[in-house]
C-alpha cells in the first residue's frame, strides 16, 4: 500500500507520475464560474472596482505561541526583523538546496499569532516543520481550501475573505465606512466597520489601485458580501467569478505555481514521507511542453520568480548556503511575454479546423492546464531560454499573455517563440486531449504587463524591484 509521496517516487519516476497525473484540472472552488461576464469583469477591475471572493481557493495555517515568529523566520527567506502586529509579509521558503517552495501572506494578526494564506505547498511546508522541528511553545492548525469539486455539499471556513480592488474601491469603502479612511501603508492592516459588524482590513492594491483586503467569521460571509455588492452598485462594481478571478495575475505579475522543489534531495526526504499520497504534492499535475527526465530541471530560486529582493541574509533559514552560494545576476529573470496575435488565432481557431491540425484546446480567458505549468521558451534557433509558466487573455490588454522566467541575457523587447501544447500527441493526464504542438511568437514585455501596476505597485511586490 502506498501511503506517502516517498513511496510513490521510489517507484516511478517524478516526472512521468506528474505529468500523467489524472486529477484533472486545477479549480478555483465553490465561487460561481462568472456573475456578469469574464470580460466585463476583467474589464471592471481597471476601469471601475470589483469584488473577489478569496474564501475558498487557499489554505488558512493558524499559529500561535512564543515559537510561531521562530518558525516563520527558520522557514523563510525573508527577514523577520521588522514583523510587526498589523502587518502583512510575503512569506517565501525554500529547500536546502535553495530552491522555492511555493509562497503565500502572513498575517500578524495579534502578539504571537499569524495566519499563513496561500496555496498547499507553503502552507504544508510550514505544518511539517511546525510539527517536526521542536517548537515547544507553538499551536498550529490548518483550515484546508474548500474542495475542489464539492458536489452541493455544504462547505464552511473559519474566514471568510474578499478584496475590494479598482479605481472605483476607495469611494466604495468609504461608503462602507460612513466616512473618510485612513489610507494605511502596503501590507498593514487595520479594522472597519461593514453592515455594523467589525472586519479585519489589509491595504492591497491587487488591481494596481487602493483597495483593501477584508476578512472576518465565514458566518457572516452573506451579510458582509452583499453589503459590498449594494454600496459599490452605484460606482460600477462587479463581482467576479472564478473563471476571470485567477487571470487578473496576468496584468499584475506574480506566478502563482511554480513546481514545489521537494521531489528530490536526501535533506526533504523526511518531508516527502510526511507528505500522503493524496496531498497536492502528490496529485498535481505538471502540464506544458517542457519536457525532462530530471524533475530538477523544473525547480525555480527566488531570483527566477521575481523574490530576489525578499532574500535577506540576516538570520538562519533553510537554503541560507545555497543561496549564499549563487550569483543572483545569473538567474534567469521574471518577465511578461506578449503574444503574438495572428499565433494566438491560430490556435484559438483550430477546434474548427476539420481536417486539422488540432493544437491543445487554450481556454479563455485562463489557459493553463496542469498545476504546474511549463511551456518552453525557445530563441530563433530553438534552444530553450526559459519556461512559459502562467498562461491565459486580457480584455484589458487585448492580447494573450504569459508569465515567464527566461535566461538573463535575453533583453526587453526581444522576439522569441513559446511551444504550446505537448509533445507526442499529449500525455494521458485528464486534463489533455490528443493534440499536436505549434509555436507562438511572442515579444518579451515588462512585468507587470500593466502600465497602471508597474508605476503603483511599492517595489519587490511582483516587481523585481528592491522593496
Amino acid at each position: 500500500m502506498t501511503d506517502n509521496l516517498q513511496q510513490i517516487l521510489d517507484s516511478t519516476n517524478a516526472v512521468d507520475h506528474l505529468r500523467n497525473s489524472q486529477i484533472g484540472s486545477y479549480i478555483y472552488p465553490v465561487v460561481p464560474a462568472d456573475f456578469t461576464n469574464w470580460i466585463k469583469e476583467q474589464k471592471a477591475w481597471r476601469e471601475t472596482a470589483v469584488l473577489y471572493d478569496q474564501s475558498h481557493h487557499m489554505d488558512n495555517v493558524f499559529l500561535k505561541g512564543s515559537d510561531a515568529i521562530n518558525l516563520i523566520s527558520d522557514t523563510a527567506i525573508n527577514s523577520v526583523a521588522k514583523f510587526a502586529v498589523n502587518k502583512a509579509k510575503q512569506y517565501v521558503p525554500t529547500t536546502a538546496s535553495g530552491h522555492v517552495i511555493g509562497d503565500g501572506i502572513l498575517f500578524h494578526e495579534a502578539e504571537d499569532e499569524y495566519v499563513y494564506v496561500g496555496r498547499s505547498p507553503a502552507s504544508n511546508w510550514l505544518l511539517y516543520h511546525g510539527e517536526t522541528g521542536g517548537y515547544s511553545n507553538l499551536d498550529i492548525e490548518v483550515d484546508r481550501r474548500s474542495p475542489s469539486r464539492p458536489y452541493g455539499h455544504a462547505v464552511s471556513r473559519r474566514y471568510y475573505r474578499f478584496q475590494i480592488q479598482g479605481p472605483n474601491a476607495w469611494a466604495i469603502i468609504e461608503k462602507l465606512n460612513g466616512g473618510e479612511l485612513e489610507k494605511l501603508k502596503f501590507f498593514n492592516m487595520s479594522t472597519m466597520t461593514i453592515a455594523g459588524k467589525q472586519v479585519r482590513t489589509l491595504r492591497h492594491g491587487m488591481a494596481g489601485a487602493p483597495g483593501l483586503e477584508i476578512w472576518g467569521p465565514y458566518e457572516d460571509h452573506d451579510e458582509i458580501r452583499d453589503a459590498i455588492v449594494e454600496a459599490g452598485a452605484e460606482f460600477g462594481l462587479l463581482p467576479v467569478g472564478a473563471r476571470a478571478y485567477p487571470s487578473n495575475t496576468l496584468e499584475s505579475g506574480w506566478i502563482p505555481s511554480p513546481l514545489p522543489a521537494i521531489y528530490s534531495g536526501e535533506a526533504e526526504r523526511g518531508y516527502r514521507e510526511w507528505l500522503g499520497a493524496d496531498s497536492y504534492e502528490a496529485t498535481g499535475t505538471l502540464a506544458g511542453s517542457f519536457v525532462s527526465d530530471n524533475i530538477e530541471d523544473y525547480y525555480l530560486t527566488p531570483w527566477e520568480l521575481g523574490y530576489g529582493s525578499f532574500v535577506k541574509f540576516d538570520h538562519d533559514f533553510i537554503g541560507r548556503s545555497a543561496l549564499e552560494a549563487m550569483d543572483p545576476a545569473a538567474q534567469r529573470k521574471k518577465v511578461t511575454l506578449a503574444w503574438d496575435a495572428h499565433d494566438l488565432g491560430e490556435v484559438l481557431a483550430s477546434p474548427l479546423n476539420v481536417d486539422g491540425p488540432n493544437y491543445k484546446y487554450f481556454d479563455l480567458p485562463l489557459a493553463n492546464y496542469g498545476s504546474a505549468n511549463y511551456d518552453s521558451v525557445v530563441d530563433a534557433d530553438g534552444n530553450v531560454v526559459g519556461f512559459s509558466m502562467f498562461t491565459g487573455y486580457s480584455a484589458n490588454e487585448r492580447r494573450g499573455l504569459s508569465l515567464a522566467t527566461v535566461n538573463p541575457d535575453v533583453p526587453e523587447g526581444a522576439e522569441l517563440k513559446v511551444v504550446w501544447g505537448e509533445p507526442d500527441g499529449g500525455t494521458s493526464k485528464a486534463s489533455v486531449e490528443p493534440h499536436e504542438q505549434t509555436e507562438v511568437g511572442v515579444v518579451v514585455s515588462p512585468v507587470p504587463y500593466s502600465t497602471v501596476a508597474r508605476q503603483t505597485y511599492r517595489g519587490g511586490w511582483r516587481t523585481g524591484q528592491d522593496a
